[in-house]
């Protein structure tokens, strides 16, 4: 009978008798009303959570496409003086050009 018993490993054995246990007494705890109160408020604080998120990021997305579209007016008008400034160099060295002549 000792030898018998030599041949069983007894960690495997109260791995699995925990398993049990706690299993059982999961199954009880998960089942009382405490439980499920505890459950709900975690999924309302999840829920929120998922909302102020979602509302934070579309603020900062219609603020980033306000910029970018305010960016983009600043460079046309720039490239707009740009263009004008060269045109009346180019006009105002023609005319120097033509005076010298």
């Amino acid at each position: 009978m000792i030898k018998c018993l030599e041949c069983i490993n007894w960690k495997q054995v109260a791995v699995f008798a925990g398993g049990v246990l706690f299993g059982t007494a999961g199954v009880k705890v998960l089942g009382s009303q405490d439980a499920k109160k505890v459950y709900v408020n975690c999924v309302a604080a999840g829920l929120r959570a998922k909302e102020y998120v979602m509302t934070t990021a579309s603020a900062i997305q219609e603020n980033a496409d306000d910029i970018l579209a305010e960016a983009k007016e600043i460079n046309a008008r720039r490239a707009e003086e740009s263009f004008c400034t060269d045109e009346a160099a180019e006009d105002a060295e023609s005319a120097a050009k033509e005076d010298r002549a």
